[in-house]
């Protein structure tokens, strides 16, 4: 009889539809077929576990989990239940459950080579690297592969990595890793390129790079082969650690007689080179230099080398590589910068710069190769001027702007005008100059746009970078004259731009950054979305949206932008996870150090604590009425006030302070000292948040503190007395505010196009931050009240009282402060005041703290006055208080003072309304004569205001 071919297991035909109505995602009747299964097969495990997946994926993650729980108590064998627990847990996010699955899989099925890669696999996503490296190990004894050792080695590697004691990592982990991979090198058992790299990894972290490099330069380096010139890349890196440069300038130079193109090969060179001066070595009399060959070390014999390398470029007939000309360029920087004279046997920087142009003016990466090197030059016009002789251009139009005839040339004059900016020539003009120059980039813009008439919509146009220097020329007069017509001029350029180039991520960058400077955000979202911001991009360029979001009164936008950053800083634990595991599969080892390098900074990431701590606060501030109980929202969201949880010593700032493309002279380019303020700034404001997240988490959790007259009833009752976290908190939040208030004293300014400033100076000068911290601070007051000697206490009375007509006149000060235009249009001309919107959010933000403050005094009052009221009844007197008093007055006072702020608002968006309608009536207008306009041959123009909802600053549903 033939042999049969693989059986079906029964029970995977049985489960194969509660499979199929998971996957596509119709979870209720996976647990209806689950349970009819189930009825008839009760100790099917796998079923339960599925119907419990889908329970997790309806919400009912209770019933889920104690669905698995008794599944798993049960130590399941069989595949099927082991994979749907492990995806069930993954789910729940509890990755620890599974490694104790599978410890249970491999006790009873010790000999299983499946399970215990599984538990390997399992302590990996926790970080389990002791376990992992003993796992490791068990399996290779059951198997003996390679692969399943060198986890184990790798392991140990790891636990290097991650110990607190670097000491005990350089003594014991370390030296144990290499002496585990040096067994298997004496027996002749490394198989693999993934088992040298990480033999190179151990020696390179030990510091034995003599070691590590006989490694590479032996017979194990020639396993080396995955990467391009990784044995060389390898021996580069471990001659400068041993400074070795004779080798290193040797290989070097041998590496660019293969690539004269590789420009880190230059860098080394050049490095090199100097390090041999500055030591004077000479080379030996006899024999080689060293071992990688012959040592140029001389400047002579580096500019003869250079020279070389241009002559044979020069020579080809095909297009010449670029390296050998900016080498030039480079070595030439470096001797004037060392004062050499030899740097005149190279040339003059203009002319060899004005040579670069003529080679390579037609390709893009021709400015930001010479604007590297524009220090060199003298005569800024003179090499301007140069260069716009070489570009062929049309007889002036009608106009008087010369047109290019194709995209090359187009190229050359673009190249131009950028060089231009970055020689600071735009920045020298008068404002009539400048509008000029503005009317000539507009009209080259225009003209290029026929160039691209069969680009894709995901392709830029040639001509894009015109529209985007006129863009920033607008700014530079907006700047310089205050004239706020230049920032509409610019939008309506931009907005005109993003037609013809929809994918030009530049423009939206920048139309991004000038609506929220003006106030608007409404048009922001949208411009974010297209984007499409991808993995780690939410934080680096999150920051644009989250920034404003809030401060401009979009909580919605707001609360959605928060939750774009959160949901990638939450599932980047997990997704890194992931990548670890396949590293492990692959044998790819000199990568999981950078994955955990890249979760740490992601977990320490300023945006992270930025968009969770306003987050928790914008959750509170939406729930802020009295239908919500704060002590409800404070534990849902599992806010602790009492800890702190942030690294401020450890903060990583991820944001690209250099997103949007800037060509303005080194002066005016972000330094590395406002990067240092910013980020101090940052953190101030982050401090502020995150104190007054911890202070109003307090206010959900402190009770009134039982005296000790009250003590034993108290406890009786189940009311303890809670620590004092309140004025700790308050002390540390004054502390912040004045170094605040310090930090603004130095007037730091940042670059139109750089980090926006925090909101802090707005808050500090709205008045919000002080009555704040006047709230709080009456709740300690009132805190501290006993009912036992309320009548003793006369002077804290008065003080409490006097805390709340404080309160009270600072609430209207701030108000005062919102009050003006948002957006005045006088004489055909728009003016903007988005400060107004901020000090109005400050102001609700405010308004939330004394409401929940509000809520707390009540909490104390109410029961101290009842207990008085049970007092003088006895004695038959009256209850007259100031404290009392002086709460209703207030309550009175805020109550009015919320029926004006209502109105204000309302008001704001009526007169906002009027302008949007206006603006569309003068649209139709403006319709109809252009059709007029077109008709006789002319061009239409941009209306500034082009965009929807530019105006719609309020969400009144929202503020309400």
């Amino acid at each position: 009889m033939a042999a049969r071919g693989h059986v079906q297991d029964p029970n995977d035909r049985r489960l194969r539809p509660i499979y199929d109505y998971l996957d596509n995602g119709n979870n209720k009747m996976a647990i209806q077929q689950a349970d009819k299964l189930l009825k008839k097969h009760k100790d099917l495990h796998c079923a339960k576990v599925l119907k419990a997946i889908g329970l997790q994926r309806t919400g009912k993650q209770d019933e889920a989990f104690a669905l698995a729980q008794e599944v798993a108590t049960l130590e399941p064998t069989d595949d099927n239940s082991l994979q749907a627990l492990t995806i069930l847990y993954r789910e729940m996010h509890r990755p620890e459950l599974v490694t104790k699955l599978y410890e249970a899989a491999v006790r009873k099925v010790p000999s299983s080579e499946e399970y215990h890669s599984h538990l390997f696999m399992a302590y990996a996503r926790v970080g389990e690297y002791k376990k992992m490296q003993q796992a490791g190990m068990t399996l290779y004894k059951i198997v003996p592969k390679n692969p399943y050792y060198f986890w184990s080695v790798m392991s140990l590697v790891m636990q290097a990595i991650s110990a607190q004691d670097k000491k005990l990592s350089q003594t014991m982990f370390l030296p144990l890793a290499e002496r585990m991979v040096e067994k298997m090198v004496k027996e002749e058992k490394i198989e693999a390129e993934a088992e040298v790299q990480l033999y190179y990894m151990i020696l390179e972290r030990l510091g034995k790079y003599v070691e590590a490099l006989e490694v590479v330069r032996g017979q194990l380096g020639e396993k080396l082969t995955s990467e391009l010139q990784s044995r060389e890349n390898k021996c580069m890196s471990l001659y400068k650690q041993l400074e070795r440069w004779p080798e290193c300038n040797a290989l070097s130079c041998k590496l660019l007689l293969k690539n004269p193109d590789d420009w880190q090969f230059y860098m080394s060179y050049f490095d090199s080179l100097f390090h041999l001066i500055d030591q004077g070595w000479e080379p030996p009399s006899e024999g080689e230099h060293c071992s990688e060959g012959e040592v140029r070390s001389s400047v002579a014999q580096a500019i003869a080398f250079v020279e070389e390398r241009l002559a044979v470029e020069e020579a080809k007939e095909t297009r010449p590589l670029r390296g050998p000309f900016l080498a030039r360029l480079e070595l030439i920087r470096r001797l004037r910068a060392r004062g050499c004279p030899e740097e005149q046997e190279l040339g003059e920087p203009l002319e060899l710069m004005f040579q670069y142009f003529i080679k390579f003016g037609d390709k893009p990466c021709c400015i930001s190769d010479l604007k590297i090197y524009l220090d060199l030059l003298t005569t800024d016009h003179h090499f301007i001027n140069r260069l716009m002789e070489t570009v062929p251009l049309s007889e002036p139009q009608d106009d008087g702007v010369a047109l290019p005839g194709d995209t090359r040339a187009l190229q050359r004059h673009l190249c131009v005008a950028q060089l231009s900016r970055a020689l600071g020539l735009h920045h020298a003009l008068d404002t009539t100059g400048k509008l000029d120059l503005i009317r000539q980039l507009k009209s080259h813009y225009r003209h290029g746009l026929q160039f691209g008439k069969s680009c894709l919509k995901t392709e830029l146009q040639f001509s894009d970078m015109y529209c985007l220097l006129a863009s920033h020329v607008y700014i530079d007069l907006w700047a310089e004259t205050g004239d706020e017509t230049m920032l509409w001029q610019c939008l309506g350029l931009l907005e005109e731009g993003l037609s013809h180039s929809s994918s030009n991520a530049q423009f939206k960058l920048l139309l991004i950054l000038l609506f929220c400077r003006m106030g608007a955000f409404e048009p922001v979202v949208d411009l974010y979305s297209s984007l499409d911001a991808k993995h780690v991009q939410h934080d680096t360029i999150g920051f644009l949206l989250t920034r404003y979001a809030e401060s401009l009164g979009q909580f919605a936008a707001a609360s959605q932008s928060c939750n774009f950053s959160l949901r990638f800083f939450h599932s980047n634990q997990k997704d890194t996870s992931e990548y670890i595991i396949q590293a492990y599969k692959y044998g790819a080892f000199e990568k999981i150090p950078e994955f955990i390098a890249f979760r740490s900074r992601l977990n320490r990431s300023l945006h992270f604590a930025q968009v969770r701590t306003e987050r928790m606060l914008l959750d509170l501030f939406l729930e802020a009425d009295l239908s919500s109980s704060l002590e409800d929202n404070v534990k849902s969201m599992g806010l602790c006030p009492e800890e702190d949880d942030i690294p401020w010593t450890d903060m990583r700032d991820n944001r690209d302070l250099t997103v949007l493309t800037s060509w303005d002279p080194a002066d005016r380019q972000l330094s590395e000292e406002q990067r240092s303020f910013s980020l101090q700034e940052e953190l101030l404001w982050l401090k502020v948040r995150f104190l007054t997240l911890r202070l109003v988490g307090t206010l959900a959790v402190l009770s009134h503190p039982p005296t000790p007259r009250n003590a034993e009833k108290a406890a009786e009752n189940g009311v303890v007395a809670k620590p004092d976290i309140l004025r700790p908190l308050l002390d540390q939040l004054n502390t912040t505010l004045q170094n605040g208030a310090q930090f603004l004293e130095r007037g730091v300014q940042y670059p139109f196009l750089g980090p926006s400033p925090t909101r802090l100076a707005h808050a500090l000068a709205s008045g919000s931050c002080h009555c704040q911290v006047l709230a709080f601070q009456l709740a300690a007051y009132v805190q501290e009240l006993d009912a036992a000697a309320l009548e003793e206490t006369t002077e804290v009375q008065t003080q409490i009282s006097n805390s709340f007509k404080s309160l009270l006149i600072q609430l209207k000060e701030i108000l005062n402060k919102c009050k003006g235009d948002l957006l005045e249009v006088k004489e055909g001309q728009c003016k903007t005041q988005p400060t107004l919107l901020e000090n109005l959010v400050f102001f609700v933000e405010t308004v939330c703290v004394v409401h929940w403050v509000s809520c707390f005094c009540a909490g104390v009052l109410r029961p101290l006055k009842a207990s008085l009221q049970k007092r003088k009844k006895k004695k038959k007197e009256p209850i007259s208080m100031v404290v009392f008093s002086g709460f209703q007055e207030f309550t009175a006072g805020l109550q009015s003072l919320f029926s004006e702020v209502l109105d204000h608002i309302k008001g704001q968006e009526t007169s906002l309304t009027a302008l949007k309608l206006g603006e569309l009536t003068l649209e139709e207008w403006t319709v109809s004569h252009l059709a007029a306009y077109k008709q006789r041959g002319g061009r239409e123009p941009l209306s500034p205001m082009s965009r929807d909802g530019l105006f719609m600053c309020l969400d009144q549903q929202d503020w309400e």
